[in-house]
């Protein structure tokens, strides 16, 4: 790997270069993350957690979704202490390395029928190292994007890793509507469920060269030059960003939930309660993700104009109001319906809300601890505002019978979001420019 002074020769690649990177990086990186999740509730559940209760079988595999969120807070506090010390770049090589070994390994591993309970046990371990290694990715790429763009762009710019999250949707989604349309139910439990994670590995290799070619973040060459890298980022931003770690944390409430109902929750919903296709949710969810791809980055646009604070309030009043309408759509049961239902959660709803958090998020905390600090409070958020999401939305259906509670979830989901936005520290801004300057002509020179 280059050391710091080969990096800062090199002429920094441009603004749009960067961003295109992370996003392909963080596709790939969300590819292997989300493969687990729709292949756990369309095909893996019976092999790895049997039950004579569909509902306990569904739950089981939930949880073993949600192990992850436990484990991407730890990741995100590794990969933040070394991504503030020694440089983003090699931290998000890293992550791509222990994401795809856990992708990798998950298809190698015998089943339940095969090796009793150790099946699941080491289900869950693989499941630990995917979120471990998505716990560094998210902070470090939103870093290369954000610290490599003008300050007028920064929520654009910071935003592509972000669109990595729906690609990653359309990748992991149609690998799976793939093998279960074309393999038998027999061939498929038996081992075409393991292609997906097998194949992963060919994008792992393609995330390496991607990340490899680009050069270190500005921001933190000019940190390490002035050497003002922190000891114990973690320690700093506890004891002096206390109020942005917890605005981190909540800022994105309305997106996540909105998210992992549509991603996980609906795949289960649709098809167990609603009866409808399975193929006709796969393919709304693909479509409906695909268009997120582009409408997330571009609402950016609108808030960098406007400011992220009051976009993202806005955004996520938007959300609530939008709880209600999903179900209605969804609840049909019509093709129609689930289409709308789709279009409406992902390109629109989850899209003006979550482009913009990635922005919000890391100006929360200065360049010295902003990796550390941004992962902390995004995957701590995650843990609080995502990982819940679908095992409470399975349980307010079984006691309810309605999804209108579901609904009502969501809505105070979002006014806790827009609460904390409103309420949050003012932004910090990117390096003082005169520092970055003088650094990189002293080692041009």
């Amino acid at each position: 790997m280059p050391d710091t002074a080969e990096e800062m020769t090199k002429s920094p690649p441009s603004p749009a270069t960067v961003a295109f990177a992370s996003f392909i990086g963080t596709t790939i990186e969300w590819f292997d993350y989300l493969v687990f999740g729709a292949a756990t509730i369309l095909i893996l559940n019976p092999l790895f957690f049997p039950s004579a209760d569909p509902l306990n079988s569904t739950l089981a595999g939930f949880g073993a979704i949600a192990v992850a969120f436990i484990a991407r807070p730890l990741g995100g506090l590794f990969f933040g202490h070394y991504g503030d010390r020694i440089g983003r770049k090699r931290m998000l090589v890293l992550s791509v390395l222990l994401m795809g070994f856990g992708t990798f390994a998950v298809g190698l591993l015998p089943t339940y029928g095969q090796i009793g309970m150790w099946a699941p046990i080491l289900l869950v371990i693989l499941r630990f190292f995917q979120g471990f290694a998505v716990g560094g990715e998210w902070g470090g790429a939103v870093l290369m994007s954000l610290e490599h763009a003008p300050p007028h762009r920064r929520a654009f710019y910071a935003s592509f890793p972000q669109a990595g999250v729906p690609a990653g949707v359309v990748l992991s989604t149609g690998a799976v509507a793939i093998i279960t349309q074309v393999f038998s139910e027999e061939d498929l439990l038996a081992w075409a469920w393991r292609l997906p994670f097998l194949a992963s590995i060919l994008l792992v290799a393609v995330g390496l060269w991607v990340r490899l070619r680009v050069t270190e973040s500005p921001e933190f060459l000019a940190l390490q030059a002035l050497q003002e890298l922190p000891k114990v980022p973690a320690a700093d931003v506890v004891k002096s960003h206390k109020h942005a770690l917890v605005s981190g944390m909540l800022a994105s409430a309305a997106p996540n939930a909105m998210f992992y109902l549509a991603s996980t929750f609906f795949l289960s919903y649709a098809t167990k309660t609603l009866g409808v296709s399975r193929g006709t949710v796969l393919v709304a969810l693909i479509v409906a993700a695909a268009l997120e791809v582009v409408t997330l980055p571009l609402f950016t646009v609108l808030a960098d104009r406007w400011t992220t604070r009051r976009f993202l309030v806005v955004a996520s009043l938007l959300v609530a109001a939008g709880a209600v309408p999903v179900f209605l759509l969804l609840n049909t049961a019509t093709v129609a319906g689930v289409f709308a239902a789709y279009f409406l959660a992902l390109p629109l709803l989850h899209a003006v809300s979550y482009g913009v958090v990635a922005g919000f998020i890391a100006d929360l905390f200065p360049a010295e601890v902003r990796y550390t600090g941004a992962s902390m409070a995004y995957q701590l958020g995650g843990l609080v505002t995502s990982a819940p999401v679908p095992i409470i939305a399975s349980m307010l259906l079984a006691s309810t019978g309605s999804s209108t509670s579901i609904a009502f979830y969501v809505i105070a989901a979002c006014a806790v979001g827009a609460v904390t936005v409103a309420f949050a520290p003012r932004m910090q801004t990117a390096l003082i420019p005169e520092k970055t300057t003088a650094v990189s002509e002293g080692a041009q020179s």
